[in-house]
């Protein structure tokens, strides 16, 4: 049975900074991707984590400072290419990847990406993989086993591999994300990236140079005592889907097991963070 999503679509005026704060309340309220637009974005969260209640809490919709009108409806999976080609741009990150829809005219950049998400998470839009790319893009990963964790669309494992990394594990534990990765993996020509799904469980007696988690602060925070009993040493892991004020307790969890922080990116309040193993 496809899984059905609700959809907010926001209007917020003005818009900068209203959106990012917006997108930002609804990040800690459970939805789970973002499509912005030319008058706001539409924000989406699954019917089983939807209640009636989920705005309750999002303080800048009770501001006088911004004035934001939504509408809300229920999609289901099969109807998200209609709102895919309704809502996405392509994008660019540092002159160097693009990232589009197949019915988009290719750049001509470095890296090509191609993606039809459908419901997974993962465009290149949201902050969190906007910063993993260009984590991505400093690092050699050439001939680097690599684990892409939370994979969603696999993009950030596509990537991995147009970079030359191999072999890719990417785990994903939703079965739509999982599906769609398939079809994305093959789109992208794709050669050396296994795709499973499941949770960290899938990780015991693995070992990997190079660790991609963008998930959520709550998995991280549980599972980065396995990313770092599967990571070799000098590898480096790379944690994004939290925010500014979530670092310490990341940091102090991640330096419990022999890791350093090398580098930190910020992107409208989203972190993301890169270690390397002692």
């Amino acid at each position: 049975m496809d899984n059905i999503y609700i959809s907010y679509d926001f209007t917020v005026s003005p818009k900068e900074p209203g959106a990012e704060i917006l997108i930002a309340e609804l990040g800690f309220a459970g939805f789970e991707s973002f499509v912005e637009n030319e008058k706001g974005f539409t924000a989406y969260i699954q019917k089983g984590d939807w209640n009636e209640e989920i705005l309750a809490n999002v303080s800048l919709l009770d501001s006088d400072d911004f004035e934001v009108h939504y509408k809300v409806e229920e999609v289901a999976q099969t109807n998200w290419n209609a709102e895919w080609e309704k809502n996405f741009d392509p994008i660019e990150v540092a002159n160097l990847v693009s990232i589009r829809a197949p019915f988009h005219e290719n750049p001509n950049l470095e890296y090509d990406i191609v993606i039809e998400p459908k419901m997974s998470f993962g465009t290149g839009h949201h902050e969190t993989t906007h910063m993993m790319i260009q984590h991505l893009i400093e690092l050699d990963v050439t001939d680097k086993k690599t684990l892409d964790m939370g994979s969603g669309t696999g993009i950030l494992a596509i990537f991995a591999e147009m970079k030359g990394a191999k072999p890719i594990d990417a785990i994903d534990i939703d079965s739509w994300c999982y599906e769609n990765s398939i079809e994305n993996v093959d789109r992208n020509n794709c050669k050396h990236i296994s795709l499973y799904e499941g949770d960290a469980a899938l990780l015991e007696g693995k070992n990997y140079e190079l660790i991609i988690a963008n998930i959520n602060r709550n998995i991280l925070l549980n599972d980065i005592k396995t990313y770092a009993a599967c990571l070799a040493p000098k590898g480096h892991l790379l944690l994004s889907g939290f925010y500014q004020e979530d670092i310490p307790m990341i940091d102090e969890e991640v330096q419990k097991y022999g890791m350093q922080l090398e580098k930190t990116i910020n992107r409208n309040n989203w972190v993301a963070l890169r270690y390397v193993k002692d």
